[in-house]
C-alpha cells in the first residue's frame, strides 16, 4: 500500500470514529464496531476478493476509528470544561464580541465571556444599536443551556449557551484581534461599495455571491431562492478561492521570488477565509487550494481525493463537531464529490464522451451535485423542488462571471467610484438576469415531499456508490478489451 493510500485510509477511518462518537454511541460499542470491521476486512484478505488492496494493512488502519472517537470525546470534554456560568438565573456579565455579527430582523452576536465567567455564548438582540466585532459589552439577563439538535447546531461553533434580549450596554470598542478587525472592516466597506452602485436586491445578491454576506437579503428573496433550489449559489465555493488565488499568484509573481509569492498567496487565502467567517465551503476550498499550491511548489502531483480528505481532516481536527452537525460542511463536501465522481459516471452511462456542449456539462454537473446532496437537503429543510435542476442550469453558467466582475467592482470601488459604476453596469445585467430566474422559479416551484430516515440515507448513498463503481468497472472492461483489426 502506497504512502498516499495509507494517508487516505487513515484519515477515512479517523473520520468514521468521529462520526460514531458524534452519534452518542458508547465508547465500548465503538470499540466493538471497530473490532468487527477489522475482522471483516481481514477475512476479505483470505478470500482474495481484490488482490490490489492490502487488506492486512487496511484491517490494521481501521483501528484508527478508536482514535477518532477518543479525539471527539476529548474535545467535547474540553469544551464543557471551558464553560462556566450559572444557568436560568438573572445575572450581570461581561463579554467581548468574538465574531462578525449576524444582522437582519434581529442581531445575533457570539460573545466570549469575561471573568469571573468563561466560555462562548450566542446572544440575540434587537437590530439597533448595532454592535461590532471586538466590542466589550455589559449584559444583564438570563443565560440558558440549549438542548437537543439546537445544542448540537451551536456546538459546531463552540457555543455552549444562549441569552435572549438581555439588557446591553457598550463599555469599550476594539478589544478583539487587530487583524480580524481590519478584515471585517474591509468586508463592510466592500459591501458598501456594491450598495452604492447597485439596486438593493442586486447589491444583496452580489454581496452573497462574493463574500457569502446574506444579512441584507429580503424575506422575499430568501423564500424565492429556497423555493427555486438556488440558495447554494450564495454559499462560498471554490470559485471565490480560485479568483483570489489566481489574481494574487499572478501579481506576486511579478514582484517577488517564488517562495515569497507562495507564502503571500497563502496569507491572502487565510485572510479571505477569516473575513468571510470561515464557512465550511470556503474553508474546504481554501485548504484544497492551498494543498494544490503546495503540490505545485514542491513539484508533486495534485491528488483530488487526498486533497479533499486532508481538507476534511484539518477542519475536523479544529472542530470535530462539524462532521455531524454542520449542514454547510456536509453539503459542501457531498456536492463536490457528486461533481467529481458521480458526474463522470453519468457521462459514461449516457455515452457522451469527454468533449460535450457546455450546457450539457452544466446540466450533468448540476444534476450530480443535486443528487449527491438530495437526502441532506430534504432531511434538513423538508423540501426539494423538481424544477431546481433547470433553474440551476439557467443560472450557474453565469455565476463565475458575476463573481469575477463582482470582486473587481467592489475592490475598485475603494479607489474610483466612476470606474466602479462602469463595471457595475455589466454586473447589473448579470444580477438582473439571475434574480429574474430565481423569482420565476421561486413562484412555480414543484416541491418534492419525501421522508429520509437514517436507514434511507444509508441505502440512498450505497446505491449511488454502487452505480459509480459499476460504471467505472464497465468502462475499464471496455478499455481492456482487445481490439480486432478487420482491415483487409
Amino acid at each position: 500500500m502506497r504512502i498516499h493510500d495509507i494517508a487516505f485510509y487513515s484519515i477515512f477511518f479517523f473520520l468514521v470514529g468521529v462520526l460514531l462518537a458524534s452519534l452518542n454511541l458508547k465508547f465500548l460499542i465503538i470499540i466493538l464496531i471497530t473490532a468487527l470491521l477489522a475482522a471483516l476486512i481481514l477475512t476479505l484478505h483470505y478470500f482474495h476478493l481484490k488482490p490490489k488492496i492490502d487488506f492486512k494493512k487496511l484491517s490494521f488502519l481501521s483501528l484508527i476509528i478508536v482514535a477518532g472517537a477518543l479525539y471527539y470525546f476529548w474535545v467535547n470534554f474540553q469544551m464543557q470544561k471551558g464553560f462556566f456560568a450559572p444557568f436560568d438565573k438573572k445575572i450581570s456579565f461581561l463579554g467581548i464580541v468574538s465574531d462578525y455579527p449576524q444582522r437582519g430582523a434581529s442581531q445575533k452576536i457570539a460573545v466570549a465571556l469575561q471573568a469571573p465567567y468563561k466560555g462562548k455564548i450566542l446572544i440575540t438582540l434587537k437590530p439597533y444599536p448595532e454592535f461590532n466585532y471586538g466590542d466589550k459589552l455589559n449584559f444583564e439577563g438570563i443565560i440558558k443551556k440549549p438542548e437537543g439538535s439546537y445544542a448540537n447546531y451551536l456546538a459546531k461553533n463552540e457555543i455552549s449557551a444562549v441569552s435572549v434580549y438581555p439588557k446591553t450596554s457598550l463599555i469599550k470598542t476594539n478589544q478583539g484581534s487587530k487583524i480580524k478587525s481590519v478584515l471585517f472592516s474591509f468586508k463592510e466597506k466592500f459591501v458598501l461599495a456594491l450598495q452604492k452602485i447597485l439596486p438593493q436586491e442586486e447589491a444583496a445578491l452580489a454581496s452573497g455571491l462574493t463574500l457569502g454576506e446574506r444579512s441584507e437579503f429580503s424575506k422575499n428573496l430568501k423564500d424565492a431562492m429556497s423555493n427555486s433550489g438556488t440558495t447554494h449559489i450564495v454559499a462560498l465555493s471554490g470559485y471565490n478561492i480560485t479568483v483570489i488565488v489566481s489574481t494574487a499568484a499572478f501579481l506576486f509573481a511579478f514582484y517577488f521570488r517564488k517562495n515569497i509569492a507562495f507564502a503571500m498567496t497563502l496569507i491572502i487565502i487565510l485572510g479571505f477565509v477569516l473575513m468571510t467567517g470561515a464557512e465550511a465551503s470556503v474553508a474546504r476550498a481554501a485548504i484544497m487550494g492551498s494543498v494544490a499550491l503546495l503540490g505545485k511548489q514542491i513539484g508533486r502531483i495534485y491528488s483530488f481525493r487526498n486533497a479533499m480528505s486532508v481538507s476534511a481532516f484539518l477542519m475536523i481536527l479544529q472542530n470535530p463537531k462539524i462532521l455531524a452537525f454542520d449542514i454547510g460542511f456536509q453539503l459542501s463536501f457531498l456536492a463536490l464529490m457528486g461533481i467529481a465522481y458521480l458526474s463522470p459516471a453519468i457521462k459514461d452511462f449516457l455515452k457522451l464522451g469527454k468533449e460535450i456542449a457546455q450546457w450539457k456539462e452544466i446540466l450533468i454537473s448540476t444534476a450530480s451535485a443535486q443528487l449527491a446532496v438530495l437526502p441532506i437537503l430534504i432531511s434538513s429543510f423538508g423540501k426539494f423542488s423538481l424544477l431546481s435542476i433547470l433553474a440551476n442550469v439557467l443560472i450557474l453558467w453565469l455565476i463565475p462571471f458575476t463573481m469575477g466582475v463582482g470582486f473587481f467592482t467592489g475592490f475598485i470601488g475603494f479607489f474610483s467610484y466612476s470606474l466602479s459604476q462602469i463595471l457595475g453596469w455589466f454586473l447589473h445585467l448579470f444580477l438582473y438576469y439571475e434574480l429574474a430566474i430565481i423569482n420565476f422559479f421561486g413562484k412555480i416551484a414543484v416541491p418534492l415531499k419525501i421522508s429520509f430516515g437514517a436507514l434511507g440515507i444509508i441505502i440512498y448513498y450505497t446505491l449511488l456508490i454502487l452505480f459509480v463503481v459499476y460504471i467505472k468497472r464497465k468502462v475499464q472492461r471496455r478499455l481492456n478489451q482487445p481490439r480486432h483489426n478487420f482491415a483487409i
